[in-house]
């Protein structure tokens, strides 16, 4: 009789253990982001995001260094005149730690470089990470929901091109996941050409990259972010040198002029004393690169969080 009295609790007893640890694992799952805590502040390299003409993409992930839910992302596109760079050239750039410390996951990535790729090769595979990101979040710990794009020169150009022509555009190329949007919710321009059919100060570059031999190529039309300009893009900040000499700062005014005209949230942030790469030109630079850091993290807190 005292064991059937018992029996009820004990059993009671059993299922509150079982409940506790079945809620752990949980509780701590979501604390990190989705994935183990002991990849906070870590980095994960040579991640493929998709196959393109034989190439294998690769990116490399920067875990945040704090998490409390699935990770907001930044995906940074590397400049270089579309011809040289890589992916590691993010370290070089002062917005990383700043993100890393707001709890950003940092995809850096590699993508297709002219002559040998001519555009589109480009934005297609700038594209294609992004719907890699959203058909791994859970694997990776991500919000497919907040993901942002930030590059410099080249780099700011793919990014303002992948932030403002969307499917209709036909520049998502076939490296994979053709089910995701490669839509984000967030651009950081960074002193990228807007509208190359003005770009004069550069013409060795139209034939190598674009396959354009001169101004009003239909190609240039094509691959210019002005083009696609429309009240359904994302916010925009936009930072660019008063000085510089190779990308025009009348490129970014454009692009701000246009965002404003068709509604969409826009800053433009000029830098004084400023150069390409907002290289110093004789004075001290206004604002500081420390505060553009601060200015790209702070974007990023507005409208991915």
């Amino acid at each position: 009789m005292k064991k059937a009295r018992h029996a009820p609790l004990v059993m009671l007893l059993m299922c509150l253990l079982v409940a506790t640890a079945a809620c752990g694992p949980r509780e701590q799952a979501s604390a990190s982001g989705g994935f183990s805590p002991s990849k906070l502040g870590t980095v994960e390299r040579d991640v493929t995001y998709g196959n393109a003409s034989g190439v294998s993409l690769k990116m490399d992930i920067y875990y945040p260094r704090k998490a409390s839910g699935p990770a907001p992302v930044a995906v940074y596109v590397h400049g270089g005149a579309w011809t040289t760079g890589d992916k590691s050239w993010v370290t070089g750039a002062l917005d990383i730690n700043e993100l890393l410390d707001r709890g950003y996951m940092i995809c850096a990535i590699d993508y297709r470089l002219a002559p040998r790729y001519k555009f589109p090769a480009q934005i297609e595979d700038v594209k294609c990470a992004i719907r890699f990101l959203r058909a791994n979040a859970s694997t990776y710990g991500l919000d497919p929901a907040r993901i942002g794009a930030w590059g410099d020169s080249a780099g700011g150009h793919l990014a303002a091109l992948l932030g403002l022509a969307d499917s209709r555009a036909g520049l998502e190329g076939s490296g994979g996941y053709a089910d995701q949007s490669s839509r984000v919710q967030a651009v950081v321009d960074m002193y990228g050409p807007t509208d190359l059919t003005a770009l004069t100060g550069e013409p060795e570059l139209l034939e190598p990259v674009f396959g354009a031999s001169g101004l009003q190529s239909e190609m240039l039309s094509r691959a210019s972010p002005v083009t696609y300009v429309s009240g359904d893009a994302p916010p925009f900040l936009i930072i660019h040198g008063e000085m510089d000499d190779i990308v025009p700062p009348a490129q970014s005014a454009l692009l701000y002029d246009r965002l404003v005209s068709a509604g969409v949230p826009a800053r433009l942030v000029m830098v004084n004393s400023c150069g390409h790469i907002l290289m110093p030109v004789g004075a001290a630079t206004a604002p500081s690169r420390a505060e553009v850091a601060t200015m790209v993290a702070d974007f990023f807190d507005t409208y991915l969080r």
